[in-house]
């Protein structure tokens, strides 16, 4: 116990994740993303087209349902836009970081120390475009803690590997 030190360290000399330069997500991704706007807007029309066919009280107050549904697509589809322009993935020396958020930013950081499982799920959409999903795993957790949406397959394919090859350093 003789060698034991607890020195101060200077936190404004720590590095700043805010300074990385995130990659963007796919722009195809954009239109998977609309496809998938586009099938959720048509069942809520099918569904509000039934409750206004089967529900004639209704019926009086059916040109203010419809201007609130297409403010509510409106709205919908402008933070989806603002979603998909803010997502961002990084990879450094030591650890993975994901950016993502509408009104408030959120950035992850993963060490590749705490990485277990990493997994790539390619969607029946996102797979006409070429595109995939990684999904990063720690412990304690039977969710994924960072999903990075929209990444070319072949690059998402390189990404799982060298996690992979991260997590076989460890071991």
């Amino acid at each position: 116990m003789e060698n034991f030190t607890n020195d101060t360290i200077d936190t404004t000399q720590l590095p700043k994740f805010e300074e990385v330069v995130f990659a963007a997500l796919h722009p195809n991704y954009w239109i998977v993303t609309l496809i998938n706007l586009f099938v959720m807007f048509f069942v809520l029309a099918t569904a509000l087209g039934f409750l206004l066919f089967f529900n004639e009280d209704l019926l009086e107050y059916k040109y203010k349902i419809i201007v609130a549904a297409a403010i509510f697509c409106f709205v919908i589809f402008v933070f989806s836009r603002i979603a998909f322009v803010k997502k961002g993935f990084a990879f450094r020396n030591h650890d993975v970081l994901f950016r993502s958020g509408v009104i408030a930013t959120n950035t992850i950081v993963i060490p590749y120390n705490r990485i277990q499982h990493v997994a790539l799920h390619i969607g029946l959409v996102s797979g006409y475009f070429g595109l995939a999903k990684i999904e990063i795993f720690t412990a304690g957790g039977s969710s994924s803690d960072i999903q990075i949406p929209g990444i070319e397959k072949e690059q998402a394919e390189n990404i799982k590997q060298l996690l992979m090859g991260k997590i076989q350093k460890q071991l």
